[in-house]
C-alpha cells in the first residue's frame, strides 16, 4: 500500500513537472505563440514590402518606356517649367490669416 501511493505521488509530480515544462518551458505554449505572433508580422511585413516592390517597378518601367510620366515626374520633383510658364510655389504649413 506504501508503495502504491509512493508510486502515484512520484507519477504525479512528474506529470506536474513535464506539464509544466510543456506550458512555460523554453519551447513551450506561451513560446510557441510568440514565435506565432512574430511570425504573423513578419508576413505581413514582407506582404507590406512586395507591394512596395511592384509599385517601385512600376514605376521603373513608366519612366525607362514613357516620356511623358518622365516630363511629368521632372516638373513635379524638380520644379522645371517649360519657356514662357511661371511656377508657383505655396508652403504647405502656413496658414492663410482670417479676419473676423
Amino acid at each position: 500500500m506504501f508503495w502504491r501511493s509512493f508510486i502515484l505521488v512520484v507519477l504525479g509530480l512528474v506529470s506536474v513537472v513535464l506539464f509544466s515544462r510543456m506550458v512555460w518551458g523554453p519551447t513551450g505554449l506561451l513560446e510557441y505563440r510568440e514565435l506565432k505572433k512574430q511570425y504573423s508580422d513578419l508576413e505581413k511585413q514582407i506582404a507590406d514590402l512586395d507591394a512596395e516592390n511592384m509599385a517601385l517597378s512600376r514605376e521603373i518601367r513608366l519612366l525607362q518606356s514613357d516620356n511623358q510620366y518622365v516630363e511629368k515626374v521632372i516638373r513635379q520633383r524638380l520644379h522645371y517649367v517649360r519657356d514662357n510658364e511661371v511656377l508657383y510655389l505655396f508652403d504647405a504649413s502656413v496658414k492663410p490669416h482670417r479676419e473676423p
